[in-house]
Formats: structure tokens, C-alpha cells, sequence
């Protein structure tokens, strides 16, 4: 399979058609194989119109989806990015120039995803999710959902950060924007999206007579 080729009608077929304008952006969506982020059965898969399986219930966000959430986030070189369950958002913005940590909550996804991490330079960390690896972060960003407002994550924003994640507590989810503003915390929607939600940030369930 040529990958390239793949890969060129992905941009142009799946982001500039919607509204994805950013040209650093499309050049680094054309510069990153999404394929060596996927199962190595699922590679075949990787430019298609869907969420990709990478190592147990952990997928690819749609191309769509990921490009729209990196242009929402307005990266600039040198900034700071948590990548959180976002490998290959992570390779993404690393070839943009920006500094990357990559935080997983289960090693098996870096199984799959961390040699072509490692060859963008992005430093990766095995951690529980619920806790962000560092604080004062420029950008965060998730290529899975959450079922509630993910507090700790933004707690680990610097002032005028920006965070992007798709919040989501039934079939459906919505792509929002946090910023750090000075004067507080804005939140933006965004799209609708319903990629797979991270367990591990589901609040305890609670019972009542």
C-alpha cells in the first residue's frame, strides 16, 4: 500500500474539506505515517474515515476530528504540550515544532506507538490519567473523550493555556476549547465527536437509599 499516496488524499479529502485551512498543520498531517500508529493488523486502516484500533480499547481519533482539535489549539513553536491518550496528535505537534510530552495510561499503547515517538522527538510517560505528568503547560491535549470536565488537566495549564478534548457523557460528545484567560477559565464548543471515553476518568459511582 502506498502510504504517502494515502496520506495526501486524507488531507485532502477528510481535513481541508473541513475547514482545516492551518498549511503548517496540513504539512505536518502529510509529514507523520498514521499508519505506524495504528495495530500493526489495523495499518491498512489508518487513513480511512474512522477511529483505528492502537493496543486494546485504546483508538486513533479521525483525522477529521484530530485536525480540527490541533487548529482549534492555534499551536506555536516552542510551546509546551501535554499529549494525553493523543499519540499521534503528540507526532503531529512535535513536527510542528513544539516541545511533547506523550502520557499514556497503559505502556502497551507505547508498545505500538513508541518508536515513531522517539523518532520525533517526543518524550513519553506511563502514568495514571487522571493525573497529568508536570504542570504549566502551553497546550493539552487528549485524542479521547471524557465523561466529565477534566479539572486536574486543565490545573496543569499556564496561564494562556488551551485545552482540547472532546467531553462526552452519552452517544454523542462535544469538542471543546478551555483557555487559561487571566481573568479565568473560558470553555468553547467546538463540533460534535464521540471517540471512545477514558474509563479511568469516570467518577465513582455513588448510591442512595
Amino acid at each position: 500500500m502506498d502510504f504517502a499516496a494515502a496520506r495526501k488524499v486524507m488531507v485532502d479529502s477528510q481535513v481541508r474539506v473541513n475547514d482545516v485551512t492551518d498549511r503548517v498543520l496540513q504539512a505536518a498531517l502529510l509529514a507523520v505515517p498514521r499508519e505506524r500508529f495504528c495495530a500493526p493488523d489495523r495499518a491498512f486502516a489508518a487513513y480511512a474515515e474512522t477511529e483505528v484500533e492502537i493496543a486494546g480499547s485504546r483508538k486513533l481519533m479521525a483525522a477529521r476530528e484530530v485536525s480540527k482539535l490541533l487548529m482549534a489549539l492555534a499551536p506555536r513553536p516552542g510551546e509546551r504540550v501535554l499529549a494525553i491518550a493523543a499519540p499521534y496528535a503528540a507526532a503531529v505537534l512535535a513536527e510542528m515544532g513544539l516541545e511533547v510530552v506523550a502520557q499514556e495510561g497503559d505502556a502497551a499503547v507505547f508498545e505500538v506507538t513508541g518508536a515513531v515517538l522517539a523518532e520525533a522527538g517526543v518524550e513519553t510517560v506511563v502514568a495514571p490519567l487522571t493525573v497529568p505528568h508536570g504542570e504549566g503547560y502551553d497546550l493539552i491535549v487528549s485524542e479521547a473523550a471524557t465523561p466529565v470536565r477534566p479539572t486536574a488537566w486543565i490545573a496543569a495549564l499556564t496561564p494562556g493555556g488551551r485545552l482540547a478534548v472532546v467531553e462526552r457523557t452519552g452517544p454523542a460528545g462535544k469538542a471543546v476549547l478551555y483557555v487559561q484567560g487571566r481573568d479565568g477559565l473560558s470553555r468553547r464548543e467546538l463540533f460534535d465527536a464521540a471517540p471512545p471515553v477514558l474509563a479511568e476518568l469516570a467518577p465513582a459511582p455513588t448510591f442512595s437509599l
